[in-house]
This record gives structure tokens, C-alpha cells and sequence, in this order.
């Protein structure tokens, strides 16, 4: 199905473009500028095309719209009624009001239809999308929450729209913390290394810090440390097992956040790119971008000065011959458009990182690894996790919070106000509960966000019934659930049989907000930005509980109609939390 704000702006261009058959304007000005109406009050859509048009053809603007409505068309190509009301206002603003029976058929085409009225596009794209990225030896914190569910949603959108989507985990699994981290083990917990013996990662993480003091202050551990690093990269049998054992205990705690979570991930970290390092700085010397400067091979370009406003090199090898980060992202990049034939990449990193991608894609295409014409590639920033002090969200004792225990704690607290609300659950039940409402409420209320702003984490908050909160969109679900099983009567049974009559204006209003699911849809695809679709959702429940307030459903003489809006709210409700990484609940 069209968008309906597509839908719409395709009728209104062919309205201008008959109304200047001969007019050799800009052909910007032949597609029409539809936006949803500021106020019920004006209409369901705007179209302010005629201020654009009167501007270039130096006409009054409220001319240029009365002859747009003059050409407009009022029916659908079927014949059926799709605007019941134009009118003019102010200075040349065109208010359209959609016809109850064309918002009638559009429900039930939704309720055939897989997408739920989305436009899915003819042309699949394959798509990269990097998210999560911790780093091995250290545990997940609050940091990683908003990369991890973030890059999730967006994948998922992804998916949902139909594109080949690759999930990677680009892992922090290389460079000097291993030789450090290695040689601290094999000097303190061999046992470790070369035996059966398992550690959690929070005793590794212990040892990294030590490994860390030892390394800044004992000089001869120093040196092993570095030694042992050059062994890694040079593929010494002995170390790449000790290796291996680390990023094994790392992986299975990343694995276990992953399964709360809900997120899937293909783990492809720093080493994976590392036999391609020297064959991506080479391909940058052949190709005349490589300058030397203090003895390290530097990319220089325009546009990307120092504070000082002196240049700022992209160091893609130093001086003693090592490689960085820089020169592993040139290489994922290169990667994933030549072997992953990648048509679109997206890296979801906290906003510190702008300034390194901005020189990553730039040079990218210095470089000729593709044409920014052909592919996209985007880096979604976001902000910080703050506490109630206004400060990086950290635990009573000053430490980062780690993501697991945060977890843990709103789980804790759901189980506590489910096993209030119904008294009557088997502990079993209260426990499934407990971790849909808990992790739904901390997905929820960081995805809510628009994410390059930083926001503060509440416990109480986020677990609220009222308000933009999970918990609100969660118990509108289980309304609609609750509706369907007081009734009994079977949905499919009606689909196709019964039709949605909209006559009270709470009709009117949800049936339109769920036929717009696919603009959300399309708005997150675009700015990929997942509070768009959040936002959505809120709107949907609350128009949902004005119709529940307004219009009675059982006994009704429309009962079957209007129990056809309600099944479509909670298919559009349980696709939106799916595609945000959100369960449902049957009973609250």
C-alpha cells in the first residue's frame, strides 16, 4: 500500500501540473508539499504548495491555491469519496479532510495486508548496520544500551521493510590491552589460560586494571607486555590461544545481555580486518593520499582542521609501523562494499565519534571505495545516559553502571508491581511478566528519546502506567486483547465479511492515526530515528483509550465494526513495539 501522505501529495502535484500544463518552473515546484494539519480543527492534511508557486510566479498565493483546488480530485480512481472538505486559509494554505468511507476502506485494506499499510520498497538494498561494539575484557555498561537497542530498532525497521540486513558486532578484539592483559595472566592466572578453569568477565575485567597499573609503572612488564603484542600479530601459537580464551569469556557474557535484550548479533570484531591493514594503507600510497608527517603515514583533507585550526591528519599507520583504529574503519569499510557488496551502512556510536566517521567516509571516497552518489552511508550519533544528578548515569559508589545489574533492577522492580496488580498470577507468570515490562521499559524510555540528546534514567519513570511509557503502550495492547476475549467472536470470521463504519469523530481519529503507520515507518527509515516511531505509538494508544472512552464496542449495534478497529490497533501496536524490540503481554 501507499503511504497516505504519499497518496496524497502524488494527487495534489497532478492538480498543480494540471493547473500549469505550460509552466517552465523550477520541476521542484510540480511536487506538492503535503504535511499533516497543525489542529483536527484544519482538516487531516495541508498542502502549502501555492506559497512556493506564488513566490516564483509572483502571484497572490491564495490565487495560485484556489486554482490547485479547482484541479484537485475529490474521488478515488475507484469512484469511492477520498475528501469530504478543502478549504482555503490564511495565506494560501490548502486544509483537505479525508471522507470517512475512503478511511473505512483503507482500515480494512490494512487488515489484509502483512505490512499494515507500510510502503515497501521495489528495490531491496543490502544493508549494514554496526551497533553494540563493546570491547573484549570489558564488561557492557549503561553506554552500550543505547548503541545495542538503537542499532537493533533500526535494523529491524530494516527488515521489516524487506532489505538484506547484515547485524555486526564490530568487537574491540585487538591491539596493546591484550599484550598487557595476556602477560598479567600468564605471570598471575595461568591456570586460566593454559587449564580448564573459567572466570567470569568480571574478574577479567579485575585483571585488565591491574594489567593496566602494571603496564603504566613496571617498566621490564612493560616491555613483555609490548612483546607480547607483536607476538599476537605475528600469529605465535601461544598467545593467539590465550587470546582466544579471553575473547571466549567476554563473548558468553555479551551473549547473555544479548538474550534479555533480545538482540541478534553476527560477532565480526577489529581482528577480523586486520590481514587486510596493510593492503588498505598500500592502496591509499598507490593512489597519492598518503602523507608522512612526524614519521606516521597520514591522510590529509580539506575541511578537517584542529583546534588551532591547523590540519588534522587521519593516521592510518604510525610511526613504529602499527596500525589503529583509523586503519581497521578504513578497512571495515572497504570490506563491506567490496565483499559484502554493501548499499548502505550505518554506524550507531555515541556522538564522540562524529568527527572520526565524517573523516572515515570522506576519505572513503577519496580513496574511491565508492561513489556517495550510489551508496549511503550514515553515522547515527547518540547522547548520554544521565543520572538523577544531572551526570553519566553511574552506580552509589561512582563506578559505571554496568548493563547487566541495570537490567536486573528493573526487572526486579516489575516483578514487584505486577505481583501488585494481580495478586492472583502463578509465580510463573509474574516472573514472564516481570522481564517483558522491565526490559520493555528501559528499551522504551531510551528509544523514546530522540537520541543525539542525552536523557536521564529513572526507574520510576520508565515503569509508570501514564504517560509516554511503555507500561501505557503495553496495557493498550492488553485492552484491545481484553475487548476480543470479552466478545469471543472470531476476527478472521469478520475480515472480509463485516465493514468498519466510522461515525463518531474518536472513530474517525484512530482510523486515520492507524492508516499513517506507514509514515512513521517511512520517517524512521529516512532520519533513523526510532523516537519517530515511539511518538507514533503514543499517539496510537492514546487515541485508542479516547475511542474506548467514547464509543462502547459489546452489544453495540457496530459491534463487529468496531471491533475490526480495534483488532487493527493492536496488530499496528504489536508490529511498532516488535520493530522497536518490544514484547507484548496479554493481561496486566
Amino acid at each position: 500500500m501507499q503511504i497516505l501522505s504519499s497518496l496524497l501529495q502524488d494527487m495534489a502535484s497532478r492538480a498543480i501540473v494540471r493547473a500549469w500544463p505550460d509552466v517552465q518552473a523550477d520541476p521542484e515546484l510540480l511536487i506538492a508539499e503535503v504535511i499533516h494539519s497543525t489542529s483536527p480543527q484544519f482538516g487531516h492534511y495541508q498542502c502549502n504548495s501555492a506559497l512556493k508557486i506564488g513566490k516564483a510566479l509572483k502571484k497572490n498565493p491564495r490565487e495560485i491555491a484556489q486554482r490547485i483546488v479547482d484541479h484537485l480530485e475529490r474521488d478515488t480512481p475507484e469512484g469511492t469519496p477520498l475528501l469530504t472538505r478543502v478549504e482555503i486559509a490564511g495565506a494560501g494554505f490548502i486544509n483537505m479532510t479525508l471522507a470517512p468511507a475512503f478511511l473505512e476502506a483503507q482500515v480494512e485494506k490494512c487488515l489484509t495486508d502483512a505490512y499494515l499499510g507500510a510502503s515497501i520498497p521495489l528495490a531491496k538494498q543490502r544493508i549494514v548496520v554496526e551497533f553494540s561494539s563493546p570491547n573484549v575484557a570489558k564488561e557492557l555498561h549503561v553506554g552500550h544500551l543505547r548503541s545495542t537497542i538503537i542499532g537493533d530498532c533500526l535494523a529491524r525497521v530494516m527488515e521489516f521493510l524487506g532489505h538484506d540486513v547484515l547485524r555486526l558486532n564490530h568487537i574491540g578484539d585487538w591491539g596493546t590491552q591484550f599484550g598487557m592483559l595476556i602477560t598479567y595472566m600468564q605471570e598471575e592466572h595461568p591456570e586460566v589460560l593454559h587449564g580448564e578453569t573459567v572466570v567470569e568477565l568480571s574478574e577479567l575485567m579485575k585483571w585488565y586494571r591491574a594489567s593496566k597499573v602494571r603496564f603504566d609503572n613496571d617498566t621490564d612488564f612493560k616491555k613483555k607486555a609490548q612483546l607480547r603484542v607483536v607476538a599476537l600479530q605475528g600469529g605465535d601459537l601461544e598467545t593467539i590461544e590465550a587470546w582466544r580464551k579471553i575473547c571466549a569469556i567476554s563473548r558468553a557474557a555479551f551473549a547473555e545481555i544479548y538474550r534479555v535484550l533480545d538482540v541478534a548479533l553476527v560477532e565480526r570484531g577489529e581482528s577480523f580486518y586486520n590481514p587486510l591493514l596493510p593492503k588498505i594503507v598500500a592502496d591509499l600510497e598507490k593512489k597519492g593520499l598518503i602523507t608522512i608527517s612526524g614519521g606516521a603515514k597520514c591522510v590529509f583533507m580539506d575541511g578537517f582542521v584542529g583546534r588551532e585550526g591547523e590540519p588534522l591528519p587521519m593516521i592510518v599507520q604510525k610511526s613504529d609501523g602499527g596500525y589503529n583504529y583509523d586503519t581497521t574503519d578504513m578497512a571495515a569499510l572497504w570490506h563491506r562494499l567490496h565483499e559484502e557488496k554493501a548499499q548502505r551502512i550505518i554506524y550507531v556510536t555515541d556522538a564522540g565519534q562524529s568527527l572520526h566517521f565524517q573523516m572515515i567516509f570522506k576519505a572513503g571516497e577519496l580513496a574511491g571505495f565508492y561513489d556517495p552518489k550510489r551508496v549511503r552511508l550514515d553515522h547515527v550519533p547518540f547522547g548520554v545516559v544521565l543520572g538523577a544528578d544531572g551526570k553519566k548515569f553511574k552506580t552509589r559508589s561512582g563506578e559505571t553502571e554496568k548493563l547487566i545489574d541495570l537490567l536486573t533492577e528493573a526487572v526486579d522492580r516489575a516483578r514487584a508491581i505486577m505481583a501488585e496488580r494481580i495478586p492472583e498470577a502463578s509465580p510463573e507468570e509474574i516472573e514472564k511478566m516481570a522481564e517483558i515490562l522491565g526490559i520493555d521499559a528501559v528499551k522504551y524510555a531510551d528509544l523514546s528519546c530522540h537520541r543525539v540528546k542525552d536523557y536521564m534514567f529513572s526507574y520510576e519513570r520508565m515503569l509508570k502506567f501514564e504517560g509516554n511509557t511503555a507500561a501505557f503502550l503495553l496495557y493498550a495492547y492488553v485492552r484491545v486483547q481484553g475487548i476480543k476475549r470479552k466478545i469471543g467472536k472470531s476476527i478472521d470470521s469478520l475480515i472480509g465479511k463485516e465493514h468498519i463504519l466510522l461515525e463518531h469523530p474518536s472513530e474517525i481519529a484512530l482510523a486515520l492515526h492507524i492508516r499513517q503507520f506507514g509514515e512513521a515507518i517511512d520517517m524512521v527509515d529516512r532520519e533513523l530515528l526510532p523516537n519517530r516511531l515511539c511518538d507514533y505509538l503514543y499517539n496510537l494508544a492514546e487515541k485508542f483509550h479516547a475511542f474506548f472512552r467514547d464509543c462502547r464496542v459489546e452489544g453495540d449495534e457496530r459491534e463487529a465494526s468496531r471491533l475490526l478497529l480495534c483488532e487493527a490497533t493492536g496488530r499496528v501496536l504489536q508490529k511498532g513495539l516488535s520493530l522497536l524490540g518490544l514484547r507484548t503481554l496479554d493481561r496486566m
